[in-house]
Parts: structure tokens; sequence; C-alpha cells
């Protein structure tokens, strides 16, 4: 039987960015919050407290923070995407990954917090 997965979550990584359809996202720019769950089994991490055996959260971070501000999207399920590809890349451990990515008061005609979109892919 499969050991269910363990979970690493980043909540509300907040960046500045220029994603969006309108000209105004795009040279203007807007707030956008970043959520990552990271499924893998990271038990000989928890045995061992050895980092180079889970996730370094600094890591992560900053292949999200390359992602968000490297690149120009349209959509934010783009933008969600390219940050679940990259992570499953880049860190064999991961066995899924679901990244959520709210866009703070988005041009909308009305009242709306924000947008979300939630992406999961796995290997």
């Amino acid at each position: 039987m499969k050991k269910p997965s363990d979970v690493i979550r980043i909540r509300n990584a907040t960046f500045y960015a220029y994603h969006g359809v309108l000209q105004e996202e795009q040279s203007v720019g807007g707030k956008f919050e970043v959520d990552i769950e990271m499924y893998g089994d990271f038990g000989a991490a928890a045995r061992t407290d050895k980092l180079r055996q889970t996730v370094d959260y600094e890591q992560v971070y900053a292949r999200i923070q390359d992602i968000v501000h490297a690149q120009k999207f349209y959509l934010i399920e783009a933008l969600a995407n390219a940050i679940g590809e990259r992570l499953l890349q880049e860190f064999s451990i991961l066995d899924r990954v679901t990244v959520c990515i709210r866009k703070p008061h988005p041009p909308v005609k009305g009242v709306v917090d924000y947008v979300e979109v939630e992406i999961t892919q796995s290997r």
C-alpha cells in the first residue's frame, strides 16, 4: 500500500507584476498572491532533520518569483500552470503541486475582492 503524500504549504507569497489582458494591467501592474501546496514523501526529512531530503522553501519562493517577474501572462491560469510545471521539473521529491493565484481587486465592472484560479499538476 502506497504511503499517503505529505504536504508542504506556502501561503500568500505576494508579488507586484504585470499580468493581465488589459493594457492597464500590463503597464501599471498589480498585486498577485500565490499559494502553493507541494505533495511528496517528506518522511526521511522528518526522521533525519536534513534539508536535502525535503523542499527548501527559499528555493521554491525564488522559482515562483522568477516566473512571476520574468514573464508576462495574459491569464493567471497560464501563470499558475508555469509555476506548477517548474516546481515539478526542478524538485524531484514532489509528486503533485497545487498552485493558487489570487488577483486582488481585478479590473471588472463591479465590486470584487479578488479573482482566483487553482491548478493541480501531477507527475
